[in-house]
């Protein structure tokens, strides 16, 4: 009777021990995506911290296009909403697939500025309009390697969320599966073009 429960005690902790092992391995991949999801956050919130400053920069020049900065600002606003929104749930597919659609319309807008700004020599001279060019260059770059960090940490996630016995215990602990950062259609898939 005492080697049964002996045997039964000891396979016992080991299934919990077992369990325990996969739910820190689970929290421990979560926290990486939502790391490398913040990543993405630092560099476009400098993204929209520039734009401001690039469209005042242009305003003087382009006083006869206000319509055009217009649209700027409120897709930089509306991209910055949907950023807050996503922050607070990394991963979620509608707060991802919320913010790939207003990264798209900011990168529209931000195209449609540099055509008509190609219309304006002495502003594409411009000193400041060039520092500020090369910085929100910069950070488009930056932006690029941490949306792709962070949908390699996804899906590293998702692998192992997906593969048994994980899966048998995730959705039990809460662990959903996460949304890549993944655009659509082709149009989108351009990046803008930020030389002026």
């Amino acid at each position: 009777m005492t080697t049964t429960v002996l045997v039964i005690f000891g396979l016992t902790f080991f299934l919990i021990f077992y369990i325990v092992m996969i739910y820190n391995r689970l929290v421990k991949m979560k926290n990486r995506f939502k790391n490398a999801f913040a990543q993405i956050d630092v560099q476009l919130k400098r993204r929209y911290d520039l734009i401001p400053n690039l469209v005042e920069t242009a305003r003087a020049y382009l006083k006869h296009e206000h319509e055009t900065l217009q649209d700027v600002i409120e897709a930089r606003n509306q991209a910055l909403t949907a950023i807050k929104a996503a922050e607070h749930n990394p991963g979620h597919p509608m707060a991802m697939k919320s913010l790939a659609g207003a990264e798209t319309a900011l990168g529209g807008a931000l195209l449609n500025l540099n055509a008509v700004m190609e219309n304006y020599p002495e502003l594409k001279a411009d000193q400041t309009m060039a520092q500020l060019s090369e910085e929100l260059r910069s950070t488009e770059n930056k932006v690029s390697f941490a949306r792709q960090a962070y949908n390699d940490e996804v899906m590293l996630y998702n692998t192992q969320r997906e593969t048994f016995p994980d899966v048998m215990l995730a959705p039990m602990f809460g662990f959903m599966d996460a949304a890549l950062w993944s655009i659509e259609s082709q149009a989108e898939k351009q990046a803008p073009k930020v030389s002026f």
